[in-house]
Parts: C-alpha cells; structure tokens; sequence
C-alpha cells in the first residue's frame, strides 16, 4: 500500500507532506448530524394533504382518523398516512382503452374484446362498451373493507362489478332493445343496481354516471344485421305512409258521411215542419170554410187565379154568349217572332 502511494507522488511529483488537510472541528460535525435528525423528524412529522383529498392516517398499520386538506402533523415513525381523493371524479373504461390527450387522443379495443362480447335474453350477441365515473364516499371502507378496492389496485374488484351487472342486464334484454331502444333503460338499471351492490359491499364508492359509449353487433354479422335494419326502416316508412293515407281518408270520408247525415235531418226536419204547418193551415181553413163555405170557396178561388194565370202569358177570355165583339190581331206583340225583312216587307 505504501509502495503503490510512493509511485503515486513520484508520478505526479507530489510532496504529501505539502497537501492541505481540512480543518473540521467536532462542534460543526454535530451541527451537521442535529440538523439532519431535525430535517428528518420534521418530513416525518408534517405532511400535506390537497384540496380534492383527505389523510388516512395509520398508527403502526392500524387505523386512527381521517384528516382534512391543509397542513397537518403526525407522529414520525410510526404513523403513516395515505391520501385519498374523495371529490376528484374517477373514470373506468370496458371494451376500449384511450390513449393521450387531448387533439392526440387514440382509441384502442382490439385488447378488450372480451370484456365487451355480452350474450342478450334472445340469445344473441352484441358488443357493449361503456364509461362508469364514480368517486369515494367512504375513504375508510375503499381502504380497508374490501380487497382489490383501493390506490394502487385499479379497482380490480370494482371493475369485476360493473362487469358483473353490465352481463346481467344485458342478458335480460333482446338485442333490438341493447342496439336501439333500451339502452338509456339500460344505463338507468346498470347505476341502480351497482350502487346497491357497492353498499352491499361497503366499498365506500358512489357510483354517479353509467354511459354506454357504443353498442353494436360483432363485426362478422354486422353486414346481415344492416340488413336487417334496412328492412325494418323500409317497414317502418310504408307503415308511416299507409298511416298518412288513411288519416287523410278515413277522417274525410267520416265527414262527408256525418255531412250526408245532417243534410238527411234537415231535410227530414224542412218536410216534416212543412207538412205540419200545410196541415195547419189547411185545418185553419177548414175551419173557415165551416163558417162562410161561400166567401171561402170564392176567396180560394181568386186565390188560384192569381198564382195559375201569370203562368199561362197573355190569354183573352171572351164570353161565349158575347155579341158584337170584333176580334184584333195584336201586331205589337207579334213583330217580335216576324225577321226584320218580314217587317221591311210589311211596312211597305
């Protein structure tokens, strides 16, 4: 050793004697040492919890209390505290994963088929993907009631739920209800019933919004099931027009019809009024009659005079026994049957 330090100083043509050495007393040494023990002891006393989390503290693995957001104090060594968010909205994915953010964002779910491939109540199948958002009510019961539920677990048993009553709903309904119809239903179902599991559980998870993201048919039946849809919406249309036709028909024909019948009561109603108002006044005049016969029988008679005889035009009625009459041609009323030669002729 001293050999290889006496090379050394010839290599480097070093005087070791020459070489300063640091003068450090032992009052600054123990300044050093007090102030990392104070440094460490101070990390380990005060912790900090954030705005949207609350401290689960632990006294050697032991629970001891839940402490709010700001600057807190433990005892080092022995306590430990974990955080939990309890106001921060947490997400879980089934049947496709996203990847980056914002503008960037990719979805994958070639990984996640299984998770996604469901069977319905008609014994189909169909491809569900869905968004679960949840958040921790209970910071105890998510830490320590059940396990697989928890930081650093992902929510492994959490995730098995939700799969759990997706299967079950689904497998209630047809696949027309799952494609169409049925799937806000179906949403509304699936947050009921897993919140119900969850207290069950007591997971101290609140469950507040379930979205199915995409539902469709497995891809190697989606070409006849497009089919199948065409042919539906095709039946749709020409139940809808057949529907517009008989709107617009049926409600006309109902009113020429109830048209027709008002028109027969009133005709009826004008006859039968006409009939009992003839009866009445031939009941009037009869009564008359029975009175004067002979100023009846000659006021009915004049009567009917007047109404025939302007019907008939111009008549001349001379007594048979008349003497002395001399017939005249009424030429006046004759010229207007004569053409205007006739009458050229005739005035010459």
């Amino acid at each position: 050793m001293n050999g290889d330090r006496n090379n050394f100083e010839q290599l480097f043509d070093i005087d070791a004697s020459k070489i300063p050495r640091p003068n450090i007393s032992p009052k600054l040494i123990r300044t050093v040492i007090i102030a990392i023990l104070l440094l460490t002891l101070g990390r380990g006393t005060f912790y900090q919890v954030q705005t949207e989390e609350v401290g689960v503290v632990l006294r050697f693995g032991r629970f001891i209390k839940i402490t709010e957001p700001g600057l807190r104090m433990k005892i080092p060594f022995s306590d430990t505290v974990q955080r939990v968010p309890v106001t921060r909205q947490l997400t879980q994915q089934f049947g496709f994963r996203t990847t980056g953010t914002g503008a960037r964002t990719n979805i994958s779910t070639e990984m996640f088929q299984d998770e996604a491939l469901m069977l319905t109540g008609d014994l189909n199948v169909a491809v569900v993907d869905w968004i679960v958002q949840y958040r921790v009510a209970d910071p105890y019961q998510y830490l320590f009631k059940v396990r697989g539920i928890g930081p650093g677990t992902d929510d492994e048993t959490f995730r098995d739920m939700n799969e759990a009553v997706m299967r079950e709903v689904v497998g209630d309904r047809t696949v027309t209800e799952v494609l169409t119809v049925g799937r806000q239903d179906i949403e509304v179902t699936v947050k009921e019933r897993l919140q119900a599991l969850c207290d069950q559980y007591e997971t101290g998870i609140a469950v507040d919004l379930i979205v199915l993201q995409d539902v469709n048919p497995p891809d190697a039946v989606k070409p006849s099931w497009d089919e199948v849809n065409q042919a539906q919406q095709q039946r749709d249309r020409m139940i809808n027009e057949a529907q517009t036709r008989y709107n617009q028909v049926i409600p006309r024909a109902g009113g020429e019809a109830q048209q027709t019948i008002l028109q027969a009561e009133g005709y009826a109603l004008d006859r039968v009024n006409r009939a009992e108002g003839d009866a009445s006044r031939f009941v009037s005049i009869y009564e008359e009659y029975r009175r004067a016969p002979d100023v009846t029988r000659q006021r009915l008679y004049l009567e009917t005079m007047q109404s025939v005889l302007p019907k008939l035009g111009t008549k001349l009625f001379i007594d048979e026994d008349a003497q002395g009459v001399l017939p005249l041609l009424p030429l006046d009323t004759l010229r207007q049957f004569i053409p205007n030669g006739g009458g050229q002729e005739n005035n010459r």
